[in-house]
């Protein structure tokens, strides 16, 4: 072939293979990290629900039980810690995601003890005002679940690409770096199951 040798067609062939390989990798990196960054703006979306849900949800108790001002300055406070981090889906660290569990950690018991309280008040329970904001909140945990599930599936991937041969070249060579899961403290009080009765 205009004077290379057939050792020398065969190398450049295998380059060339090898650059549209190492780009198919950087592409999937990227598609990758978007998808994780994505993943996360949804649970944040359904987190930001939640925390909408909230107040109403303590006027609608504050109005049967004004005497449980514990219970509701302990939801106020923890959904204001929530509300208070915020992690950029551009750069999110492990720090932040362990930050952000942990105050969903709390929160989460602070609403289930908050739910636990209508077990003691019969009119409330039968508020059809508390009754469609509980459904509400509980559609609201359980897309807060899916995307908790979707984040960290999309991590999950990233994490076998950046750690599976050959594409760990690539990834380190472009800097992509690994996201973390999104877990419950160990201790969490949202790990516990929290038996209300309706």
């Amino acid at each position: 072939m205009f004077g290379l040798g057939i050792g020398a067609v065969v190398l450049i062939g295998v380059a060339v293979v090898a650059a549209f390989y190492a780009v198919y990798l950087y592409n999937n990196f990227v598609r990758l990290t978007q998808r994780g960054r994505e993943a996360w703006a949804d649970v944040d979306v359904q987190l930001k629900r939640r925390y909408d849900l909230i107040p109403n949800l303590i006027e609608t108790v504050k109005g049967y039980a004004a005497h449980e001002q514990e219970t509701f300055n302990a939801v106020t406070a923890a959904r204001a810690n929530a509300t208070s981090m915020h992690v950029d889906p551009s750069g999110i660290t492990p720090e932040q995601i362990k930050a952000m569990a942990g105050a969903e950690a709390a929160l989460g018991g602070a609403i289930g003890n908050l739910l636990a309280i209508a077990e003691a008040y019969p009119d409330l329970k039968a508020s059809q005002n508390f009754s469609e904001l509980q459904t509400e909140l509980s559609d609201t945990e359980n897309k807060i679940q899916a995307a908790r599930r979707f984040y960290n599936t999309n991590v999950r991937d990233l994490l076998i690409a950046l750690q599976s041969f050959p594409s760990n070249i690539v990834g380190k060579m472009f800097g992509f770096t690994e996201m973390d899961y999104f877990e419950l403290p160990e201790n969490s009080v949202e790990r516990e199951v929290v038996k209300v009765a309706f």
